[in-house]
């Protein structure tokens, strides 16, 4: 059976009910695995596995958080040239603009040879100040459904084998 790998971080909460919402989609596909894991606890072996990926992590910074890079740095070298034309997707959590943390993913997708089946999904949550940031965020349903839509183009691309 093959498996959909949603590899995430949240630190507040927007980011995990992104990757919970491309899961849901996911989910449709019923002869597709799905694997939902935080990137500390994700390792290569899951990447190796699985058969398509959606990334979502928040913007810190301007960049991916910390868990994600950390995520990437520990599996790369293990999966590189091994990952060739599988499919993925990137959603980001962003307070102001959130393209910088999805460049920098999509980087590393380059790298492992990976094919990105849509643009970088980027919900703005406008957070600016340090309260607003660290505050537990609610992803608007507009903002879910997108991610829904996409964890089930994804699932269903990868389930079928035309990604």
């Amino acid at each position: 059976m093959k498996t959909l790998l949603i590899v995430y971080h949240s630190m507040t909460g927007g980011t995990l009910q992104m990757a919970e919402a491309a899961a849901l989609g996911a989910r449709t596909e019923s002869t597709l695995r799905i694997s939902l894991l935080r990137a500390a606890e994700a390792s290569a072996a899951d990447v190796l596995e699985a058969s398509g990926y959606v990334f979502a992590s928040p913007e810190n910074l301007a960049a991916m958080s910390g868990q994600m890079k950390d995520f990437f740095d520990r599996v790369y070298y293990a999966a590189l040239e091994r990952l060739n034309g599988r499919p993925y997707a990137v959603m980001i959590c962003a307070g102001s603009d959130g393209r910088n943390a999805a460049q920098q993913i999509e980087r590393i997708a380059t790298g492992w040879r990976l094919k990105a089946i849509a643009e970088p999904l980027i919900v703005c949550t406008h957070a600016q100040t340090a309260a607003e940031i660290m505050q537990p965020k609610v992803i608007p349903a507009a903002n879910l459904q997108q991610c829904e839509e996409l964890g089930a183009t994804l699932a269903a691309g990868t389930a079928l084998g035309i990604f």
